[in-house]
């Protein structure tokens, strides 16, 4: 490392969270429609007549990101998804400008000749096998293999492919929906054999969670919490678990939660193994208008919403974890070690950039 002047640094999960969703805000703004894939990829639509007019407004959306985000973001334009993903991968490395237009056949044609059928967006190697038994090895050799053909031997996702690769859209654009199901785990920084560290570690993570939940404007039906050993300890004693609960009325309360979440950890917890991970995840997501009474229920929904509204309010404008519980701890020793974390410069005060 010293030899060759290599730089480490751990996961800074909170930036990068946080400039992604920076960049997807500013595409919303400059895009008619945008669907977010992952946390650092998106498909957009334009208001374009013409591709070449396409080619201009892209060039113009990077200049303005860069400018407002400091990424420098690769953009593909196709017709298709699928092809939009090649073009994409072409124009990494096209650094200069940062945007390739894969529109007119020949153009398209061109590329997929050397392009190995594995490398094409949702085939896997097992895939890719079974497609050069059938004398297919290249993305061009799918797109002019027979479409009805594949579908039979292979599947209909494999045939709305070939119709992709041919510049025919099967894929739409879709909107950002709300999560079925929403998910909060992470790896402890070192094992873990006693329960407290642990039930902090939960609550950290549930809260986390109800943030998302309230987020999408969704309320939660029910829970499942688990705990595992590290399972590639083997010679270490194994133990893993896992509880689901259904709630009487669905929730985004994160007080109700987490008061639910950690009895069943309790239950889930074992004392002579070293934990390596715990986690919770929030089931059967319905919209946050969804009305439904009990008939031996006593809780205050509107005062529910109302604290849980001001908890956001605060934690949003004055920074994460302005606001949080009790229950979360104070220390934290259990998160994952992070010494070499690069500075969380959007979202700690602490950690500004100092400029003398």
């Amino acid at each position: 490392i010293e030899k060759n002047k290599v730089s480490v640094f751990s996961s800074n999960y909170q930036f990068y969270g946080d400039m992604s969703d920076r960049v997807m805000e500013s595409l919303e703004m400059l895009t008619p429609k945008l669907e977010i894939y992952s946390i650092d990829e998106a498909f957009i639509k334009t208001d374009s007549v013409s591709f070449g007019d396409v080619f201009k407004d892209v060039i113009n959306i990077r200049k303005k990101i860069i400018k407002w985000t400091g990424i420098p973001m690769s953009f593909g334009i196709a017709p298709t998804k699928t092809l939009s993903k090649i073009a994409n991968h072409i124009a990494k490395k096209r650094t200069s400008e940062g945007v390739f237009d894969i529109s007119e056949n020949s153009v398209a044609d061109d590329i997929m000749k050397k392009l190995p059928v594995e490398e094409l967006w949702g085939i896997s190697n097992k895939w890719g096998e079974r497609l050069r038994h059938m004398g297919i090895s290249t993305a061009l050799q799918l797109k002019n293999s027979d479409a009805k053909f594949i579908r039979r031997h292979t599947s209909v996702v494999l045939e709305r492919m070939i119709y992709e690769l041919r510049g025919i859209p099967c894929l739409n654009i879709e909107s950002i929906k709300p999560k079925k199901n929403i998910m909060s785990s992470k790896s402890f920084g070192a094992p873990i054999g006693d329960i407290e560290p642990i039930l902090e570690a939960l609550s950290s993570y549930t809260a986390r969670a109800c943030e998302k939940l309230r987020k999408q404007n969704s309320k939660a039906g029910g829970i499942y919490v688990f705990i595992r050993t590290n399972p590639f300890q083997q010679k270490k004693p194994q133990h893993k678990n896992g509880y689901a609960l259904n709630f009487d009325l669905p929730t985004s309360d994160t007080r109700s939660i987490l008061h639910e979440a950690r009895k069943l950890m309790r239950g889930l917890y074992k004392k002579g193994y070293k934990y390596h991970k715990c986690g919770i995840i929030l089931l059967d997501l319905v919209p946050d208008s969804y009305k439904q009474t009990h008939f031996f229920s006593t809780n205050d929904s509107d005062e529910q919403n109302n604290f849980m509204k001001i908890v956001d309010r605060i934690n949003n404008s004055m920074g994460p974890q302005t606001l949080f519980y009790l229950s979360q701890g104070i220390e934290k020793e259990w998160k994952m070690r992070s010494k070499n974390r690069s500075n969380r410069y959007t979202t700690k005060w602490s950690e500004l950039l100092e400029v003398n």
